[in-house]
């Protein structure tokens, strides 16, 4: 004795329920993946090409009444900015802080400049550059 099978004859009654959703799962998978994607990359070169001056500090001295810091700009030619750089005590007490211009054609600048603290600073921190 056979037992009847619980499923249609196949090709009979078209797509099932089940492999439409799983269509439309891939579909709006694939378009999701894709969107963000696109804005990952958007952001990306919004924050490589847009960013028209950067820094890095070198090296730093501290002192009793200053932190002498060796600083590295890379900006675009003629784009004129500022870096802003602090200083901190042992405790992290913030004992200086103060803004860096930087102009003219040169793309790569290195300068060594003096931030004066309040007390002896132990540390010299880049907190960023902006254009203008």
């Amino acid at each position: 004795m056979t037992t009847a099978s619980t499923r249609p004859p196949e090709g009979r009654y078209g797509r099932s329920s089940d492999e439409r959703a799983d269509r439309t799962l891939k579909v709006v998978g694939t378009v999701l993946a894709v969107a963000l994607l696109g804005l990952v990359g958007w952001f990306g070169y919004h924050y490589v090409a847009k960013n028209e001056i950067s820094a890095e500090v070198i090296s730093f001295e501290p002192g009793k009444e200053s932190v002498r810091v060796h600083l590295e700009v890379r900006k675009d030619a003629g784009t004129d900015g500022y870096c802003t750089v602090r200083s901190q005590a042992e405790n992290g007490a913030e004992v200086g802080r103060a803004d860096f211009r930087f102009d003219g054609d040169g793309t790569r600048i290195d300068k060594v400049v003096t931030l004066r603290t309040t007390s002896p600073g132990t540390t010299a921190e880049l907190l960023g550059c902006h254009t203008g």
